[in-house]
């Protein structure tokens, strides 16, 4: 079945289901199931409208620089179909910059990306690589497209990040691999607090806050209900469920843990 396209009056409803924190679903592995055979099923795009019509705020995607999964040409339909906000995942490297300017999706979310890695791995070392992370954050920026950073949760990192900030960085995202990777009991309040310090140090400098990586229904909980959290970047755990029960009830699932807190 084609995929259709999400009308602004579809994203509004959804989006109304869907009180204080917003869900953006990651796409990427119902492209990794695609690009097992190389071929058109299933597709991304399909997989975004249903899951925008079960109340996410929007979608993302990670541009990778192997194209492991998505493609330039999914990031292209999703830019025309995907009713809230696009947000595409990609590297600083040249070859990523010229196509975020080409597509301009509502916002870009830079990490860090090596080629062997499974996932990613961690967040942008802005201490090291604040000056190029900047040169491509002032051209965004020019270019209208929101800016936001995948940041592991230090405070040095968040410090570095306001320096930034003026030149066109909305907000950041919280790397939560540690807290989800956690035992549980004191080893996860300990990395629960961890995020919250630096969640408090981002609000201080008016920058917005997001926050993802290895997020379940199980564990979500705690990390929407820090104050002011804006959204939860979530993919690999909706995309499993997804095998069992299908896209909209994997969303809706998630959406219900995410109010819950």
């Amino acid at each position: 079945m084609a995929a259709k396209k999400s009308t602004k009056k579809t994203a509004e409803k959804g989006a109304g289901r869907q009180e204080g924190v917003r869900l953006s679903v990651n796409v990427d592995h119902v492209a990794t199931l695609r690009q097992a055979r190389r071929g058109r099923l299933p597709d991304p795009v399909e997989a975004a409208r249903v899951a925008e019509d079960a109340g996410a705020s929007g979608i993302t995607v990670h541009l990778r620089m192997d194209r492991r999964h998505i493609q330039d040409s999914d990031v292209e339909r999703l830019r025309a179909s995907v009713g809230g906000k696009l947000n595409l995942e990609m590297s600083i490297a040249e070859e990523m910059v010229k196509t975020a300017l080409r597509i301009k999706p509502a916002q870009v979310t830079l990490v860090p990306e090596r080629p062997e890695e499974v996932t990613t791995e961690g967040g942008l070392n802005l201490v090291f690589y604040g000056r190029r992370i900047g040169e491509v954050v002032d051209r965004l920026a020019d270019a209208g497209i929101g800016v936001s950073l995948f940041l592991d949760p230090e405070p040095r990192q968040i410090e570095a990040i306001a320096t930034l900030a003026p030149r066109g960085i909305q907000g950041f995202e919280i790397n939560t691999d540690a807290y989800t990777r956690a035992p549980g009991g004191l080893a996860a309040d300990q990395e629960l607090a961890k995020i919250a310090e630096v969640a408090e140090l981002g609000r201080s400098h008016g920058l917005r806050l997001y926050a993802g990586h290895g997020l379940t229904v199980d564990n979500v909980g705690p990390i929407a209900a820090i104050t002011d959290m804006e959204e939860l970047n979530i993919g690999y755990s909706i995309i499993a469920r997804a095998v069992m029960v299908g896209v909209e009830a994997a969303v809706r699932e998630m959406l219900e843990a995410i109010a819950a807190r």
